[in-house]
């Protein structure tokens, strides 16, 4: 946590969430993802939580995916892509490819509603990969996900999520606020 408030990362006010959700919390994992000391810290917890998994490949969604999927690689020694969005799918493109057999190792930054981390498992498993893992930055997820893998997060934390139909802050009247992508 010490790390996300030195950066700035956890804002508070009425934020528009990637996931079309609302929430009176936002992490802006870029605050911290500018620093590669923090970036560094983050992603050794990851690693060292999975380094005896006999990973092979780190994957990881656009874009914040990229840098911890990069680290936690760079960090194993081994290789590092990611997904990209085409469609309502997530796929490999650039040449990224999995050999069917490898051991995968799938990375994100915040986890809310587990839709980002879902369609990279897809692509993963559409080329034959093995998932072994999952590793995340923030789990901001009110009711636990079962993914069928181990879920590691470096924070656990929980801020509530609205439909923007039921959100109270809208009908408050506080301005919405979209800061991702």
């Amino acid at each position: 946590m010490s790390i996300f408030k030195e950066a700035g990362a956890m804002l508070e006010g009425h934020f528009l969430l990637t996931s079309g959700l609302h929430s009176p919390v936002y992490w802006e994992k870029f605050r911290v993802l500018q620093y590669p000391r923090y970036t560094e810290q983050l992603c050794q917890l990851i690693t060292r939580h999975f380094r005896k998994q006999n990973i092979q490949v780190v994957a990881g969604p656009t874009t914040g995916g990229i840098i911890i999927a990069f680290e936690v690689a760079r960090q194993l020694g081994v290789r590092s892509i990611f997904a990209e969005k085409e469609g309502a799918e997530r796929v490999f493109r650039r040449g990224f490819t999995i050999v069917p057999g490898e051991r995968v190792l799938i990375v994100d930054d915040i986890l809310t509603t587990g839709s980002s981390v879902k369609k990279v498992m897809d692509a993963v498993i559409k080329q034959g990969g093995i998932i072994v893992g999952i590793g995340v930055l923030v789990d901001r997820v009110e009711k636990e996900i079962d993914f069928g893998v181990p879920l590691f997060s470096c924070l656990k934390t929980v801020a509530p999520t609205y439909l923007p139909k039921q959100c109270p802050l809208c009908a408050a009247g506080i301005p919405l606020t979209r800061l991702g992508g």
